[in-house]
C-alpha cells in the first residue's frame, strides 16, 4: 500500500508540472515578432502592423479608456509633441479597448494629430498581454522596421509620455527625416 501512496504522489507532481507548462504562455520581449493586427482608427481609417514592415518603425501605446485624467494627459502629451516625434522615420498610434467613436471622440477632444487604435474585442490587446479586466493596461510598444519589437516600456508616466517616447527612439537609433 506504501508503494501505492507514493507513486500517485509521484503521478500528481507529473500531472501538475505538465499541467503547469501546458498553462504556461511564452511571455512577450523585446526580440521577438510584435503581433499583426488590423484595427481602426479615430481618423476613419484602418491600419494594419504588416504594412509598415519594411517601410518604417511603429509604436504602439497601450491606454485603458478615453476620458480618464491619465490618460487625457498623455494622449495630450503626445498631441503637443508630434512635432518632435515625427523627426523620427517612425509612425506611432495610441490605442485602448474602446469603440472607435469614442477614440475619435477623444481624439478631437484632445486635439490628438494622430490615430487612436480600437480594439473593441480586446483580442489585440491580449496578443500584446496588456489585455487585463475589460481593458489595456498603459504599455508602449516600439517596433522596428522588421516588425520586431525593439522595447517595451510598461512604466508609461502619462505626463512626460511624449518625451519619453522621443528619449527611446533616440536611445533604440530610430533614424530621423530629412528636413
Amino acid at each position: 500500500m506504501q508503494n501505492f501512496g507514493a507513486l500517485s504522489l509521484r503521478a500528481l507532481f507529473v500531472l501538475v508540472l505538465s499541467v503547469s507548462s501546458m498553462l504556461a504562455k511564452a511571455e512577450l520581449k523585446v526580440g521577438d515578432m510584435a503581433p499583426d493586427f488590423t484595427l481602426e482608427a479615430s481618423d476613419g481609417k484602418t491600419y494594419q502592423l504588416a504594412d509598415f514592415r519594411g517601410k518604417q518603425a511603429v509604436v504602439l501605446a497601450w491606454f485603458p479608456r478615453a476620458f480618464t485624467s491619465g490618460c487625457t494627459v498623455e494622449c495630450k502629451s503626445l498631441a503637443e509633441n508630434g512635432d518632435n516625434i515625427r523627426k523620427f522615420d517612425v509612425t506611432y498610434f495610441m490605442a485602448s479597448t474602446d469603440p472607435v467613436e469614442k477614440n475619435a471622440e477623444f481624439a478631437n477632444e484632445t486635439e490628438a494629430d494622430f490615430p487612436l487604435l480600437s480594439d473593441p474585442d480586446g483580442e489585440v490587446a491580449k496578443a500584446y498581454e496588456v489585455f487585463t479586466r475589460g481593458f489595456a493596461r498603459r504599455h508602449t510598444y516600439y517596433i522596428d522596421v522588421d516588425g520586431v519589437i525593439s522595447h517595451i516600456d510598461t512604466a508609461v508616466k502619462p505626463s512626460s509620455s511624449a518625451e519619453d517616447m522621443i528619449a527611446n527612439l533616440e536611445k533604440l537609433g530610430v533614424s530621423q527625416r530629412e528636413s
